[in-house]
């Protein structure tokens, strides 16, 4: 026996479940809360004849049998359809018949009729407007409304705001700041810093710069592939004057530019001397080069341009300058001290610039000379001599008596015959700069290194992040010249600031053009020092607050020459450990300045100078601040007195020094003093002060001082072996016949600096 629904016999007469609910408890089945219950088919069918019977009131059938009267019904629909079209309720004079519903009344089939469509063909309707309710009102998709009411009263259709399609790529130039990458990724900049802080323990705020890698990561996290654009290189753009095309009649033979490496004191600045006929080396303080010269030299109607750079290790930046730029190395060394390590350095910038190497066996006249023993040496290092098989050059010189002269210089002019060097005087002049200082009365001096084309005095020159003219040339012997061709060194003054040694130079036509892209180098500069800056992480933090007691040195340095500057900044920070560092604050060219003192005096730094003299006005300036001013002419005593000042700060070692052992023989108790041991001092000694460890059976169970030390009855100093003593522990009783009490003291020693 199948039952019935609720829902379903309401929809069947067309009535609410809620009222077909009611009349099942009129009818006594309580029973029934909901649409979901169900009822038997006699109780169903007993429900139907309630609606049927209350759906029709005709009048009676004797009084007036042919007439009928209207019948009123109301039809409920159902929960209407989406986009239904609208039902409202009706007077209908007659009802249609129905099958399945019927109601045995006057003998007439009385039936409620099943929603219909509307027709406008019926009779006339009464409808009945719904009253609007706003707020059910859904949004539409692309906003929260899709139509708006125009001038006339109607409704217009709006267009839907476009859907957001996810990137997928972006390109990006340095610096990148967190909100450059959160417009270009379309990520909110508070998400990508709340990333950064708790995934990578990076703090950073919007306008930081990111590092490429974290840029890179953060793409792969977000699902974004990221390029990074490198700007162009301004030495390669087309800015520069345009070079005339090298034809080969305009190409000429150019001097070879010939390099003196070495170690420090094998004689190379004495043996150019020689060369030149000069003396330069006495020019130097204590005898060793101090920057890099460029001289010129004439031998049977043919140039050579000689390079003298240092030999020290603390010069290995400007010695690998030097050999970048050469086309023969000279590697000179002392036939009696032989091979030393800043030889092997030199010989390793020679082979990375792949340029031929001639060795010049120098100091061959000392007693001590062992020309065998230096070959074999270099041999080891892959540098045979020719007499042996070997592809190398060896010359026996010496500076004194100018022995082998001439057969290096001969041997030099071969090996650049072999090379074919040439270049074309008719293009633009370019070349590097080999050193740069300020002078007072010519200002910013450049000595510059031709490589190609000619330089003349007028020109507009472009030289790394500075420009200028050359308004005044110098060569090498003093003499002022007008212009200088390929492979010539010269000086020249009137740049707007210091150059770089090691830039690269470049005559362009204007000078409003070389000031634009001075500025726009000095501002990639900045950019990528900026980018190079090592934001602050929580485990950075935690390791500066753990590293609370790193002393520094504060330091500003001024010297002469900006190679100086590069190498004495490089030789001070080298000597930096774990406790002490060396910070350079400030550093430049040019002598010592009242702002460099009021630096020195608001960072508690001191003021370094080498080779430069300090203003009056900073002098007495620094005596007023207490701002000490330190002058050297020798790099290494700059760096040895650093050094020991370092060595200063350091903090002294903790030494444990083991004086003695004492035998616990007796314990005595007392209610005064607690436990006193009676001992016998086995070794060395015991004194008063010393600290002393308690050791049972191996084991140390404590550690501490003496209270008391007698012999006797009375107080006693100190007690060297073989004596017996009384003694009491501070603050510690559990002692027992056996113990060793063992006697020692901790000695302070002062350390030395170890880089």
């Amino acid at each position: 026996m199948e039952k019935i629904r609720i829902s379903s016999l309401a929809k069947e007469l067309g009535v609410k479940s809620g009222i077909l609910i009611e009349k099942c408890h009129e009818k006594g089945l309580t029973h029934i809360t909901h649409h979901a219950n169900t009822l038997i088919p006699e109780q169903a069918e007993s429900i139907k004849q309630v609606f049927v019977g209350g759906a029709k009131k005709p009048a009676p059938a004797k009084e007036e049998p042919k007439v009928k009267a209207p019948v009123v019904t109301t039809v409920v629909e159902p929960k209407r359809e989406e986009k239904a079209p609208q039902v409202t309720p009706q007077v209908t004079p007659q009802v249609a018949p129905r099958s399945g519903v019927s109601s045995a009344q006057q003998g007439k089939m009385v039936r409620v009729p099943p929603k219909v469509p509307h027709q406008p063909q019926q009779s006339p309707v009464v409808r009945v407007t719904p009253v609007k309710t706003f707020w059910k009102r859904k949004p539409q998709h692309g906003g929260y409304m899709s139509k708006r009411r125009d001038s006339s009263g109607g409704y217009t259709e709006l267009k839907k705001a476009p859907i957001k399609e996810k990137v997928t790529k972006i390109a990006l130039e340095p610096p990148i700041t967190v909100k450059d990458l959160s417009s270009k990724m379309g990520i909110r900049a508070n998400e990508i810093i709340t990333k950064l802080l708790l995934e990578h323990n990076i703090r950073v705020t919007i306008n930081h710069i990111l590092s490429e890698e974290i840029v890179q990561l953060l793409g792969v996290e977000y699902g974004i592939e990221i390029e990074i654009k490198k700007k162009d290189t301004t030495d390669d753009r087309g800015f520069l004057s345009e070079q005339v095309p090298s034809k080969a009649e305009d190409m000429v033979y150019r001097a070879p530019i010939v390099t003196f490496l070495g170690h420090v004191d094998h004689g190379k600045t004495s043996l150019l001397d020689c060369i030149r006929m000069t003396n330069v080396a006495a020019g130097e303080v204590g005898g060793i080069t101090q920057h890099i010269g460029a001289y010129k030299v004439e031998l049977h109607g043919k140039h050579i341009v000689f390079l003298d750079t240092p030999g020290h290790e603390a010069f290995t930046a400007m010695r690998a300058r030097g050999a970048n730029i050469t086309d023969v190395v000279v590697l000179v060394v002392a036939a009696d001290d032989g091979v030393m390590p800043q030889t092997e350095e030199a010989l390793n910038h020679a082979k990375a610039a792949n340029v031929p190497i001639v060795v010049a066996l120098n100091k061959i006249d000392k007693p001590g000379a062992n020309p065998l023993r230096v070959k074999q040496q270099l041999a080891a290092l892959d540098l045979s001599p020719e007499e042996w098989g070997g592809k190398t050059q060896f010359v026996e010189t010496s500076a004194l008596t100018k022995k082998g002269i001439d057969v290096l210089l001969e041997r030099l002019l071969l090996e650049s015959e072999i090379l074919e060097l040439k270049a074309n005087p008719k293009s633009s002049a370019r070349g590097v700069v080999l050193e740069a200082h300020l002078s007072e009365g010519r200002g910013v001096v450049a000595s510059v290194l031709i490589q190609d084309g000619t330089l003349r005095q007028g020109d507009s020159i472009l030289c790394g992040k500075t420009f200028g003219k050359a308004r005044l040339m110098i060569n090498d012997k003093g003499l002022e010249v007008k212009e200088a061709g390929p492979a010539i060194p010269v000086s020249v003054s009137d740049f707007s600031s210091v150059p770089e040694a090691g830039d690269k130079f470049f005559v362009v036509k204007d000078i409003a053009k070389a000031r634009e892209i001075a500025q726009e180098r000095q501002q990639q500069q900045r950019e990528t020092s900026l980018s190079k800056y090592q934001h602050v992480t929580l485990d950075s933090l935690y390791s500066k607050i753990a590293e609370g007691k790193v002393k520094e040195i504060k330091v500003i340095l001024k010297a002469d020459f900006k190679g100086s500057v590069e190498v004495l900044k490089k030789s001070l920070e080298e000597l930096s450990t774990s406790e002490i560092k060396v910070k350079i604050l400030h550093c430049g060219v040019g002598g010592i300045s009242e702002s460099d003192v009021l630096l020195a005096d608001a960072s508690d730094a001191l003021v370094i100078g080498f080779y430069v003299a300090t203003e009056d006005k900073a002098r007495i300036l620094a005596e007023e601040k207490g701002v000490e001013i330190r002058h050297y002419k020798i790099i290494y005593d700059a760096t040895n007195e650093v050094k020991s000042a370092m060595e200063g700060m350091l903090e002294p070692e903790s030494k444990e020094v083991v004086l003695g052992q004492v035998e616990i023989r007796q314990v005595y108790g007392t209610s005064k003093y607690g436990n006193v041991a009676g001992c016998y001092v086995k070794s060395g000694k015991v004194t008063r002060n010393s600290n002393i460890r308690l050791i049972r059976g191996g084991i140390i169970v404590f550690e501490g001082k003496l209270e008391s030390l007698k012999i006797v009855k009375d107080d006693a100093k100190e007690v060297r072996a073989g004596f017996e003593c009384g003694l009491k522990i501070a603050n510690y009783d559990d002692i027992k016949p056996g113990d060793i009490v063992e006697s020692f003291e901790i000695q302070k020693i002062a350390r030395t600096l170890s880089v």
